[in-house]
């Protein structure tokens, strides 16, 4: 579940220069920009999406929390004045961060969900479970740390998170000894929470990947709340999008795969019926999609591994005005998480 939006090029453009964007051929047939508009790139990472548009000849506002990549924006945004502008904040906010371009719609929006390469490639953000730093995770520079939450959280909320975001069939287990162990020392870095759960699990030789890898990406999910941050994020490129607008996300894990398949389903298919059930009530139909997920090309994934667990959907803005607010997020179906305690309780 991570994305990658760097670029070999990008060191130009003030970012690194050893990250591939992830499927970027198929965002940039999906988003189609052009000269005279204005894109939204909501999660700027290094930039290999804003700088590939902004090839095109598109003008880009890009979105991120991320202080390192925020302050790669802005180096990118200099280069580009007046074809760019840098935005810190959470794409999720987007319509909200954007006043002005929420009123005069944008002409598309792309986002790439999850952890950037280059947050897991340094040590010290607290992502990685194989290089030593702190138990931190946190995509923004504020709000409860992963430790916060294994060190406060109940082992059955813990439990939870592990099964539900990780998708961890040993989570119970892992939850327990974490309860047991911190009680002697509270946990403070990642590999001696990833050597926990290694001892817990156990690893088989033909096993391809880390026992821990599925216990940290549940608890990065859940610090960042990644699943309604994507969730908040659909419902607001929706309310700023003009007519004949794009929105494309490249998602990374099934949950998230799954919110964007329900967003583009429910925007844009009639409700089914029943002859033996009253008549849905009509809703607006305010995307046009045809709902299906492109997947990474073999060459691409042999020469990028990260690409492989990628999915793209699109859809087309409709002219039906957005929907209320009260219904926005009805397509999202999180109560689990909605019903877990805050990060730092």
């Amino acid at each position: 579940m991570m994305g990658d939006h760097g670029t070999a090029d990008a060191a130009t453009d003030g970012g690194p220069v050893s990250h591939i964007p992830v499927l970027l051929a198929e965002v940039l047939d999906a988003l189609r920009p052009k000269a005279g508009e204005t894109i939204v790139d909501g999660t700027f990472g290094a930039g290999g999406y804003t700088r590939a548009i902004l090839g095109r000849g598109a003008d880009v506002v890009a979105i991120d929390r991320d202080p390192n990549a925020f302050a790669n924006a802005e180096r990118m945004a200099a280069v580009f004045e007046g074809r760019m502008r840098a935005v810190h904040g959470r794409f999720g906010d987007m319509a909200d961060l954007l006043p002005p371009l929420a009123d005069e719609g944008v002409d598309g929006v792309v986002l790439d969900i999850g952890v950037s390469s280059m947050q897991i490639d340094e040590a010290e953000r607290g992502f990685s479970f194989s290089k030593d730093g702190p138990l931190d995770m946190r995509m923004g520079a504020s709000g409860p740390t992963a430790a916060d939450v294994v060190n406060r959280m109940k082992a059955g909320d813990l439990a939870r998170i592990f099964n539900f975001l990780g998708e961890e069939r040993h989570a119970g287990r892992i939850a327990r000894a974490i309860e047991t162990r911190r009680a002697e020392r509270p946990f403070a870095r990642t590999l001696d929470l990833a050597q926990l759960v290694g001892k817990v699990v156990g690893r088989a030789p033909q096993d391809r990947i880390d026992p821990a890898t599925r216990v940290f990406q549940a608890l990065r999910i859940f610090v960042n709340d990644e699943l309604g941050e994507l969730a908040r994020a659909l419902a607001g490129a929706e309310r700023i999008l003009k007519p004949e607008g794009r929105l494309v996300v490249v998602s990374f894990h099934s949950l998230e795969d799954r919110i964007v398949k329900r967003f583009f389903r429910d925007r844009s298919e009639a409700p089914s019926t029943s002859r033996h059930l009253p008549d849905a009530p009509a809703r607006p139909l305010t995307f046009e999609a045809r709902n299906r997920a492109v997947a990474a090309r073999d060459e691409e994934t042999a020469g990028n591994p990260r690409a492989r667990s990628a999915k793209l959907r699109s859809g087309k803005r409709t002219a039906v005005p957005p929907r209320g607010e009260a219904e926005a997020l009805d397509f999202a179906d999180l109560p689990l998480v909605a019903d877990l305690p805050a990060a730092g309780a």
